[in-house]
């Protein structure tokens, strides 16, 4: 039967090049370079990224998330506690992240073991949200089933009543840190050849760069 919803057609990739002298020495510091570029092209929400982790009964798992910091100790982004996502990282605390800036025809993959980040880092970046997220953050038991959307909004109206001025963040609300030892750079040229280099490192050992095949 033939399907009514076609398969957009294929779409080359542009002559972008990325060039082994083209790197940084350090990997987040040319995650930093193409993250600025991705800013500077008006990518929509660059930090968006797909958040892969292991579940025990179901296997892989992924959802997008966004990226609220990163430097050279790794990247960071928050969510509830007692989320699937958070019940995975704490049975096996690796993950991997996926960036996707279509413009750019560039992708980047990371790949590392996750740490929870300090409850003052957690304090300090929920004082910044805005109090509707705030609110948010406590009213919604995160991957739990809901019967309405109504149930939802009257947890909010009801936190809204309780925390009048100032939102505390919840105990059961916190972030967590990717600390990369593989990063790799896709740059999407044409007849699908693209170029990719691989950052691979153990323990505090330097960084190595490879090229890998398309």
């Amino acid at each position: 039967m033939e399907r009514k919803d076609k398969i957009p057609e294929r779409t080359e990739y542009g002559a972008q090049i990325l060039d082994r002298e083209d790197l940084s020495k350090e990997p987040l510091e040319q995650f930093g370079v193409w993250f600025s570029e991705a800013v500077a092209a008006g990518v929509p929400e660059p930090n968006a990224f797909c958040l892969c982790t292991a579940d025990p009964a179901v296997g892989a798992d992924g959802r997008f998330l966004l990226l609220k910091g990163y430097d050279q100790s790794g990247l960071t982004f928050y969510t509830n506690l007692g989320s699937s996502k958070a019940e995975q990282l704490r049975a096996e605390p690796r993950a991997s992240m996926v960036f996707w800036w279509q413009p750019l025809r560039r992708q980047i993959r990371l790949m590392g073991r996750i740490e929870s980040v300090s409850k003052e880092e957690a304090d300090l970046y929920f004082s910044t949200r805005p109090r509707a997220s705030q609110l948010g953050a406590w009213a919604s038991e995160q991957s739990r089933p809901l019967d309405s959307r109504q149930s939802l909004e009257a947890r909010i109206e009801s936190f809204d009543a309780k925390y009048p001025d100032e939102v505390p963040r919840p105990d059961g609300w916190g972030g967590y840190r990717l600390v990369p030892h593989r990063v790799e750079f896709w740059q999407g040229r044409d007849s699908r050849l693209h170029d990719r280099f691989v950052y691979r490192r153990e323990s505090e050992q330097p960084w190595e760069v490879e090229r890998l095949m398309p």
